[in-house]
């Protein structure tokens, strides 16, 4: 008899923390790693939500919070929703949770039997085919590639579903790749979903305000998939609030019940300081963060102009979040430095031990030709790290 579960065992570890990890033994053996395997932004955590946190703590928010979220939270929610997606939800609509990765996890708990199928369009968020398969869910990959912008046609989504189908997820704009479905093509979805009634979809949406110009829409938006759409978001990414663990979902409300009832037997309520602070966060103008998004639309910019100038590197032009997403598959089969490059994995390894710059495999996103790169750093540490990369490629 195993120590460990089954479930346990079959589960991959998160690639982009384990690249992280593995970045900082290097640091402990003194090696210089610029780091741009994570997805976390390098900014501060704006004061005025700094402010609103402290006040909290002095107004003596030290309880167990409600297991889905304060009221006025969820009332801050409803309000930044209908501002800013144009989509009304009602209180028992919303559910407040440890960060959007439980939001995920608790849809995937509640919606799951053994061997419904989730349909993935390729890339995706790292996570997503590891949370469907932990709840017994079958991930589906729709490969996509970097001529349609990693965007799923409806085509492609047409000829992926099944009797089996129960689920969609995709985010947009998309970690990894950085692209921005529009409205029409959304609505091109759509219109090949709700031939499929049974068919749920999760619109994770937690990059929405780092969007450089594009312009974000939800698929709940549509009368015809509001009630079979979860949107899933938080303030980790636009906020620069990623320790705080806040997410957040609208969803009919039958789901968002039953997301409510597996958290209080899981984690309960989420951190009772942060969702103050949350509430300030999300009542406030979401131009109060446009100066990150300003700088990192001069890093993309950056790094599209540095990689441009390196064989072997094609990228997209990502219209949202902070990555790049380059098809490297020019250097498989070749030898550098003595190291054969079979795969993305491989090329990734090689750009950590030869050029000290942590990466993050394709693989792990459904998309084995690409690595992610972030820019979720300064421009000096992306002029060297891109500087390192071409010194170990050329």
């Amino acid at each position: 008899m195993n120590l460990l579960s089954d479930r346990i065992l079959n589960m991959s570890t998160s690639a982009t923390l384990a690249m992280a990890a593995k970045a900082r033994e290097l640091r402990g053996e003194g090696k210089d790693i610029i780091g741009l395997s994570l997805g976390e932004p390098d900014f501060n955590t704006p004061d005025f939500i700094k402010d609103a946190a402290i006040q909290a703590i002095n107004d003596n928010y030290n309880s167990y919070s409600p297991v889905d979220g304060y009221v006025e939270l969820k009332q801050a929610i409803i309000t930044k929703f209908k501002r800013d997606n144009n989509l009304t939800y009602t209180l028992p609509q919303i559910v407040v949770s440890t960060g959007a990765k439980q939001c995920l996890a608790n849809i995937a708990a509640v919606m799951l039997n053994k061997g419904d199928e989730v349909l993935l369009p390729c890339p995706y968020w790292v996570s997503y085919s590891d949370i469907v398969k932990l709840n017994d869910g079958v991930p589906v990959e729709v490969k996509t590639s970097i001529e349609t912008d990693f965007k799923m046609t409806p085509e492609q989504l047409e000829a992926a579903i099944t009797p089996n189908t129960k689920m969609m997820w995709f985010s947009s704009p998309c970690n990894p790749s950085g692209s921005v479905y529009s409205k029409d093509e959304l609505r091109a979805l759509a219109d090949v979903l709700v031939k499929y009634p049974n068919i749920y979809v999760v619109s994770d949406e937690i990059y929405e305000h780092i969007n450089y110009g594009k312009g974000h829409a939800s698929m709940a938006e549509f009368d015809d998939m509001y009630d079979r759409t979860i949107t899933v978001n938080g303030v980790s990414k636009a906020f620069a609030m990623t320790g705080w663990r806040i997410g957040f979902i609208g969803a009919p409300e039958k789901i968002a019940r039953a997301c409510n009832k597996m958290q209080g037997q899981t984690t309960s309520g989420a951190n009772c300081i942060a969702q103050q602070a949350v509430i300030t966060a999300l009542n406030a103008s979401p131009s109060k963060v446009k100066y990150m998004i300003d700088e990192f639309k001069i890093r993309r910019d950056l790094v599209l102009g540095l990689l441009g100038d390196i064989k072997g590197f094609n990228s997209n032009t990502p219209e949202g979040a902070f990555y790049v997403f380059p098809d490297i598959s020019y250097y498989f089969g070749k030898t550098l430095r003595g190291k054969t490059i079979n795969n993305a994995t491989d090329f990734s390894l090689y750009l950590l031990e030869e050029a000290l710059v942590a990466t993050v495999t394709g693989d792990a996103f459904g998309n084995p030709n690409c690595i992610r790169i972030s820019y979720a750093a300064s421009q000096e540490q992306i002029i060297e790290a891109i500087k390192r990369v071409e010194e170990v490629v050329s």
